[in-house]
């Protein structure tokens, strides 16, 4: 048998390295999490989203889901080291059907964080740190970068406010029921983000990041309470 040349190894390894940020083996999966606060996203979808309720299985309106999200984390922590008051981005691409996978995504964390909290994030938002995101690391075939800048997270009444610089400039609000004093929710679902989801369009949907320019302004938005934790679900 032909010994495998160190370069060889070497070769292999980074290639299936650059789909995820670089982890060590020892923290694989192992380090427990929480983050409770909530979500938000705006995708291209003419109505609402219908992945809430095919869990993936039904395609985008326009046959391929271009989305920004954005965390307010309220509550979290990775380990010892808390993430508490600390928001991210998120871009989304995903060809098809959400439950074939083969996404593209790209994230942006909080300037505030510390050092251990972007690794924490990095991690979970990877789904190296399995748990509620761990589907991530099945579904996500390429990650377009991992980037610490300001982000903020805003709430005005109902309206929510995703602001990345100049990168993505959001804002949802719930659609209008029979009653408006109340929402529109999807309840009791079993969507992965979070069982009810409130049904929003977005007033604004500015995405210019990793070559994307999109403007998702009057499509599908949703707004979820989220309770998330790893390594089990």
């Amino acid at each position: 048998m032909t010994k495998r040349r160190k370069s060889d190894r070497i070769a292999v390894r980074g290639r299936i390295d650059s789909r995820h940020p670089t982890v060590t083996k020892s923290d694989r999966g192992l380090i427990p999490w929480f983050i409770k606060g909530e979500l938000i996203l705006n995708c291209n979808c003419t109505v609402f989203c219908p992945c809430v309720v095919s869990l993936g299985r039904h395609p985008p309106t326009e046959g391929v889901c271009q989305a920004w999200a954005g965390i307010r984390i309220d509550d979290g922590a990775y380990g010892s080291e808390s993430l508490s008051g600390l928001n991210v981005g998120m871009v989304l691409e995903i060809p098809g059907m959400m439950a074939r996978g083969n996404w593209k995504a790209g994230v942006f964390i909080d300037d505030r964080s510390s050092h251990r909290a972007y690794h924490g994030l990095t991690q979970i938002l990877s789904g190296r740190a399995k748990g509620t995101t761990g589907l991530f690391k099945m579904l996500v075939s390429e990650f377009l970068g991992v980037k610490r800048t300001k982000v903020r997270f805003e709430s005005d009444g109902k309206a929510r406010r995703l602001l990345v610089g100049k990168r993505i400039q959001g804002e949802v609000v719930p659609i209008t029921g029979q009653d408006p004093s109340k929402d529109v929710v999807a309840t009791n679902t079993k969507y992965w983000m979070g069982s009810d989801i409130i049904v929003a369009t977005a007033t604004k949907g500015r995405v210019r990041a990793y070559g994307r320019v999109w403007d998702f302004q009057g499509r599908s938005a949703e707004i979820c309470a989220i309770d998330w934790r790893g390594p089990e679900r």
